[in-house]
């Protein structure tokens, strides 16, 4: 298999790389509060994505999982290097690219992914791809649900990605749901993405090379000019810039 060949980074395999004294003092207990967070997110502003990632899934272990879009998997490779059965859990909203879903696909296939595929509930029927609500019964509501008793979640957010993320930490509280939010890849540009696929001889998502930079559902996403906003074929039209999976 190929993880099997992979050497995990050294911050994987020396457990004594914590914040101090926070999150060392609460390895065997809840985890940090809400009102430790911004010490942690200080520690981790310069730390390395890798590190991030092993602190979290350290501390959390399987209440900790990593919600991806698919877009790309490069914090699917960094997780899985140092827990390859991290759970990482991928929110089907009914609408999304066939070239998505074979992407999917293809990148469970090469990392054995421990994937969780959520879908909506009935609810969501009311509300069609581009409606008002979509959004929040095909993914928000979701999402919801799937993080009921858990204690953190992973997330690839950029700050480049929207002005609205610009000042997202590596280590947040998400008020909304009133736990911790790890975003490992806060720092990153689209250009250190492109910089680690290519390094790591990472799988792109096939829908890339045809313009689509930011991939949402179907309906709502295009391809962009090389002199538009990466995030501009979202929601064309709209002034609409989030899903409200990351507004907390």
């Amino acid at each position: 298999m190929v993880l099997a060949e992979r050497t995990r980074p050294e911050s994987a395999l020396h457990p004594t790389v914590q914040p101090d004294p926070l999150a060392r003092a609460r390895l065997s207990g809840d985890g940090p509060s809400e009102a430790e967070i911004p010490t942690i997110a200080a520690w981790f502003e310069d730390r390395p994505a890798e590190e991030v990632v092993a602190w979290a899934l350290r501390l959390f272990g399987s209440g900790c999982p990593l919600v991806c879009s698919f877009q790309n998997c490069v914090l699917i490779d960094i997780a899985t290097r140092i827990d390859d059965q991290v759970e990482v859990i991928f929110l089907d909203t009914g609408s999304h690219f066939v070239e998505t879903l074979a992407f999917v696909q293809d990148v469970q296939a090469r990392y054995g992914l421990n994937l969780k595929v959520i879908t909506p509930g009935a609810d969501a029927d009311t509300w069609p791809c581009g409606s008002e609500r979509c959004c929040e019964f095909r993914k928000v509501l979701p999402l919801d649900r799937a993080l009921t008793d858990r204690t953190a979640w992973m997330t690839g957010l950029k700050r480049v990605d929207t002005p609205a993320r610009a000042h997202a930490p590596v280590v947040g509280w998400d008020t909304t749901r009133g736990m911790i939010k790890v975003n490992p890849l806060a720092r990153w540009s689209h250009d250190d993405l492109a910089r680690y696929e290519s390094d790591h001889r990472l799988p792109v998502h096939p829908l890339r090379g045809r313009g689509y930079l930011s991939i949402g559902c179907s309906p709502t996403t295009r391809p962009v000019t090389p002199d538009e906003d990466v995030r501009a074929g979202r929601w064309p039209g709209s002034g609409r810039t989030e899903c409200g999976l990351h507004t907390a």
